[in-house]
């Protein structure tokens, strides 16, 4: 049987994050990938220029039409503008029983754009975060779900983590690929109550267009082939690295551009 994926998430016209990013790491690792574009953007290496909606309705539609013909392993969800589009996605998980999903809170670009209104972070984590196998905030995104300040040290990652289990995902991943040091720290918090840390090479360059996205649909990937959690994460994290280790072999645009998720290949 062929391992399917399913991201449901914002469209990037430049091609270096949201959909674009996830379906190519989907097939990066071996991965069938399909979609339903909750948003598009008019993006690039620079900037986020505009954003589009796309009616709730129609995302319903998008969703019934995949996943009533394909039999979807994993789930990831990217960028939900509005409260109207979240609660659709919502319904569309419980619809169809979907388990395994994977929701990266996308708040913020890396250029710095806005990606998710202020009353629809609410809708986020009362709708989704108990619907999801794991959440997966970098140190911005896991201070505003918490209305706080981001994580300045390992424990406080800990901390921040086990408060935004208590909020309903069944594991968080707090990503540390913000933060300061020679290492990408990552932790991984479950409702068990099992802490996992998962480490890396902080790499130098720029193009780091798309890192949040491709790391959870990674994730998303290895959990449609079968893989444990941890097992999953573990295998995104070394995915993603590489791929930003290669990211310099690509000339594309003029600001932050993206990691070179075919490094495998050329």
């Amino acid at each position: 049987m062929t391992a399917i994926a399913v991201t449901i998430a914002g469209s990037d016209s430049g091609g270096g994050a949201g959909i674009q990013a996830d379906l190519k790491t989907f097939s990066a690792l071996g991965v069938y990938g399909a979609s339903v574009i909750a948003a598009l953007t008019a993006q690039n290496t620079l900037g986020v220029t505009g954003i589009h909606d796309v009616p709730a309705a129609f995302v319903t539609a998008q969703i019934d039409a995949v996943f009533s013909d394909l039999p979807v392993n994993a789930v990831k969800i990217g960028m939900l503008a509005n409260p109207e589009v979240i609660r659709a996605v919502a319904a569309g998980l419980d619809r169809f029983e979907q388990k395994a999903v994977v929701l990266d809170p996308v708040m913020v670009a890396t250029s710095g754009d806005v990606l998710l209104r202020e009353e629809a972070i609410a809708t986020l984590i009362g709708d989704l975060f108990p619907r999801a196998l794991l959440v997966t905030p970098n140190l911005r995104e896991a201070a505003r779900i918490l209305d706080g300040e981001p994580a300045v040290s390992e424990a406080e990652m800990e901390r921040q983590g086990e408060a935004i289990v208590a909020l309903g995902a069944a594991a968080v991943l707090i990503k540390g690929g913000h933060g300061s040091g020679s290492e990408a720290s990552d932790v991984l918090v479950t409702r068990a109550g099992e802490r996992r840390w998962f480490r890396s090479r902080r790499i130098d360059t720029v193009n780091t267009h798309g890192t949040g996205c491709t790391l959870s649909s990674a994730i998303a990937a290895g959990l449609a082939l079968g893989r444990p959690l941890d097992e999953a994460v573990g295998e995104a994290k070394a995915y993603l690295s590489a791929a930003i280790a290669a990211s310099d072999r690509l000339r594309i645009g003029r600001g932050h551009g993206p990691v070179h998720h075919f490094h495998a290949w050329w």
